[in-house]
């Protein structure tokens, strides 16, 4: 196979972003730890925390020393708490911090071991209240990571959340949950081995910059609207980014990688609207965008534009024919399929414009890079798949190959047009997004 320098590109995407070499640690630049501030009460290593904490006046500061410290504890006034890493909150019953106040800042310290009851939602940190600041802090060998439920104006930064990584991920707990959660930043977190980052009931929040690994969900929305995410890598999950139920997202210039399986989505929309996905990697998932009943209110347009999906078995599948679709200026290279469509239906009603498919047969005679025929996708295997969804058991078999043979030769077995671009891309289109570019703020 011929070595082409976008396609170097994409595999160092993949090896970068996606930890080559490299089990244990982030592969991306880490933001600086918190000063310390400039005045503090200095808490000895083993201090009784919690007393000093109920001792405080609202604004004081507490400034740990490296070593042990006991919780849990419960924060509920004003204050500041930081600490070095090596200074490390452990507890083993209830959340290991509680906060339930305004303007509070927890920075630089590591938080270890929670409760592990389920129904109590046990972690490290839960905090209730506005305004709250959490940079720099490591979470590990906790149920749940970072639970900020019913906030406003909460800001997470350069946190690390490291779940317990076991493999029935359903019985892990979430590294990062927002829950009726507003108006709040989330970025340049990591998190590995957890069960999701959840977004729940939670609108007009960005997340940034984050990297999310070997967990369940990378992100997932759920009645929640107007959140953006973008600059983020989401490497080696279950599904990379998932919407259900929600309305007027911007997802852009992410990475969704590697999400393998049988349900292995790289994005995924559920009767969300007014979603816009542009400029975004979508790189070896079984399936990289995944549509079922979106957009459902017939106000609403999706749009997809710009992304480069690659190296999936199928680029986009829908699960049954979906309308008010722009699917523009896209990047369909390396999949086994452009598009399938469940129940024997097709993507006709989708508006196809300006697309690169490397399948393309057609010509460029007026040199204006758009092909002077349109483009359409007809694969019988893909048609039957759609409708008989057991037939993916045989997906890449010989036989298959037989079906689309057949297809081809035989009119009595042509398959149906599933899409059209009337003016196709005969080369991509540049490169908007690389690795550098998403610390170059």
């Amino acid at each position: 196979m011929r070595t082409t320098p976008h396609r170097v590109l994409v595999l160092s995407l993949l090896c970068l972003l996606g930890g080559c070499g490299e089990e244990t640690g982030p592969s991306s630049p880490r933001r600086a730890a918190p000063a310390r501030p400039a005045e503090g009460r200095e808490v000895p290593a083993g201090a009784e925390l919690q007393a000093l904490i109920d001792a405080a006046l609202p604004g004081d500061v507490l400034c740990l020393a490296p070593g042990s410290y006991a919780g849990p504890l419960a924060i509920s006034k004003p204050l500041t708490l930081w600490g070095p890493a090596d200074a490390v909150i452990h507890a083993r019953s209830g959340s290991t911090i509680v906060v339930k106040a305004d303007r509070v800042a927890l920075l630089g310290f590591t938080v270890e071991g929670s409760g592990q009851r389920f129904d109590l939602m046990e972690g490290g940190l839960s905090l209730t209240g506005s305004d709250l600041r959490v940079e720099g802090v490591t979470v590990r060998d906790a149920l749940f990571g970072i639970m900020v439920l019913g906030c406003k104006r909460a800001h997470l930064a350069g946190n690390t959340v490291i779940g317990t990584g076991i493999p029935a991920m359903g019985l892990r707990g979430d590294g990062i949950r927002l829950w009726e959660t507003e108006d709040s930043v989330v970025e340049e977190n990591q998190m590995r081995d957890s069960r999701d980052l959840v977004v729940w009931y939670s609108s007009r929040n960005t997340l940034r910059k984050n990297e999310v690994r070997r967990s369940r969900y990378g992100t997932h929305f759920m009645y929640s609207h107007g959140n953006t995410v973008e600059d983020s890598a989401y490497v080696d999950n279950e599904v990379g980014v998932f919407a259900m139920y929600s309305r007027d997202l911007v997802l852009r210039r992410n990475l969704l990688a590697r999400s393998g399986g049988a349900a292995g989505l790289g994005l995924g929309l559920k009767e969300a609207g007014n979603v816009t996905a542009e400029d975004n990697w979508i790189l070896a998932n079984t399936v990289g965008i995944y549509v079922d009943a979106s957009p459902l209110d017939p106000s609403h347009v999706n749009v997809y534009r710009r992304n480069t999906v690659r190296y999936s078995e199928t680029a986009l599948s829908l699960h049954a024919a979906v309308k008010r679709t722009e699917v523009r200026e896209n990047v369909f290279r390396d999949n086994g399929s452009v598009v399938q469509v469940g129940g024997g239906g097709d993507a006709l009603k989708c508006r196809f414009e300006g697309n690169y498919y490397d399948s393309y047969q057609g010509y460029d005679l007026d040199g204006d890079g758009r092909g002077d025929v349109p483009f359409e996708f007809r694969r019988l295997s893909t048609q039957l798949e759609g409708r008989y969804p057991e037939l993916a058991l045989l997906h890449g078999a010989p036989a298959m190959s037989l079906v689309d043979i057949a297809g081809e030769v035989l009119p009595l077995f042509a398959p149906k047009r599933l899409l059209t671009d009337e003016a196709p891309r005969v080369v991509p289109i540049a490169m908007t997004w690389t690795p550098e570019a998403r610390h170059a703020h």
